[in-house]
């Protein structure tokens, strides 16, 4: 007797069946466990078409699947494989990350191979707010519409982290199909998407990244019908800064001809970097780093801080559809954002004398605001301007020579 194989979308289908009343759901037992999160409702697991039929007519001693999902979401929520102390030195690296966390700041890092751009990605998840019951609730549902959950699991309780090849395809990252789909967007929603070797990705793959970084979802629409996917994510970028991955090393010569790193960085479209809050070089650590014993600090930790950050921008943003200080619009970063004087005359010089760009002001001060927030001032302090300024590396006159 063949069995039940795996079906997709369980725990949607179980909420919509608790909203109109149903008291129970037979399901694959692959899937049961993912619908039996859902309160209020019997969920039965079955592996063959006889196990159904026995249930029904009372032959059956079968149980329904109980999740204790308070239990399992509070001992999981914070339990990550990798930990940013794993990461010997760049500690510039970790400041700007736990920045990026504090503000849900989208991130680009540049820097030759090796220096450890992957790694950091890694962990940035690990020192993100915990999710919410609300949010995993959310993200699992969207993880079971793709088909994405194992056996053993009923709810996503960590954050999600994405990192899909270059090589995807426009509808791998976005969504569609025939029967449309969720896209790596929307897989890494209230998570991480990490794309490595930027420029590789193909222009129209990148092009199509634009509008769900600005409005936090995606619309998949068909001829009778159109579906909508949540995708609000924190998007990672890394490249190197040239093909070759040697410019501007500090030991290696970059063996690119002329012109070419500023080709390979046009790859990498304007109004996609207008949508990066913050760019920073990596560069390799040195040995001494990597061998010394002293311990680095934990995500735990950095995580801490983070919270205590977001919690001042929920507060902030009570009653409006913005969370953190990276989804603030032109109204709320001319109420929040100001500046004084001498902070108005430090980042006109920087402006002047860096050749940052006109799209690098509003990121600064979001940036700013985020340091400020992190460091308990209502107000942005020209000190904090002036560690915003330095996470504009690609708006630098001259950079790429």
């Amino acid at each position: 007797m063949a069995a039940f194989v795996r079906s997709k979308g369980a725990l949607p289908i179980a909420l919509e069946a608790k909203k109109h009343g149903f008291k129970g759901l037979i399901l694959p037992a692959a899937n049961a466990r993912e619908a039996a999160i859902v309160t209020g409702l019997d969920v039965y697991g079955v592996e063959h078409l006889r196990e159904v039929v026995d249930l029904l007519h009372g032959r059956s001693g079968l149980q329904p699947i109980v999740v204790n999902i308070e239990e399992e979401f509070a001992n999981s929520s914070r339990s990550y494989p990798v930990d940013i102390a794993d990461v010997k030195g760049q500690e510039n690296i970790k400041r700007a990350f736990e920045i990026a966390a504090a503000g849900g700041h989208n991130i680009i890092l540049i820097g030759p191979p090796g220096a450890g751009k992957t790694m950091l990605a890694k962990r940035l998840p690990t020192i993100l707010p915990p999710l919410t019951i609300d949010e995993a609730l959310e993200t699992t549902k969207i993880h079971s519409v793709a088909g994405k959950l194992r056996k053993e699991d009923s709810l996503l309780s960590v954050r999600p982290y994405r990192s899909p090849h270059h090589t995807i395809s426009d509808v791998a990252l976005v969504g569609g199909g025939s029967f449309p789909q969720p896209g790596e967007i929307s897989l890494a929603h209230n998570g991480v998407l990490f794309l490595d070797e930027l420029p590789e990705f193909k222009r129209q793959v990148l092009e199509v990244l634009r509008q769900p970084l600005e409005d936090r979802v995606v619309t998949i629409s068909r001829a009778k019908f159109s579906v909508e996917y949540p995708a609000s994510f924190m998007l990672v970028a890394a490249m190197n800064p040239c093909p070759c991955g040697y410019y501007n090393h500090p030991e290696k010569d970059c063996v690119c001809a002329p012109g070419v790193v500023q080709k390979y960085l046009n790859k990498v479209s304007g109004p996609l970097l207008d949508r990066i809050d913050i760019h920073i070089e990596v560069t390799p650590v040195p040995f001494a780093e990597l061998s010394a014993e002293r311990p680095s600090e934990k995500s735990a930790d950095m995580r801490e801080r983070v919270i205590t950050a977001r919690r001042v921008q929920q507060e902030r943003y009570t009653g409006k559809k913005i969370h953190c200080n990276a989804q603030m619009g032109s109204k709320e970063l001319r109420e929040i954002c100001r500046i004084d004087a001498a902070g108005k005359a430090l980042l006109e010089k920087a402006m002047e004398r860096l050749g940052l760009s006109a799209r690098a002001y509003d990121r600064i001060l979001k940036v700013a605001r985020t340091i400020a927030d992190m460091a308990g001032s209502p107000d942005i302090r020209t000190e904090h301007l002036a560690e915003a300024i330095q996470y504009r590396s690609l708006d630098r006159e001259g950079w790429a020579g």
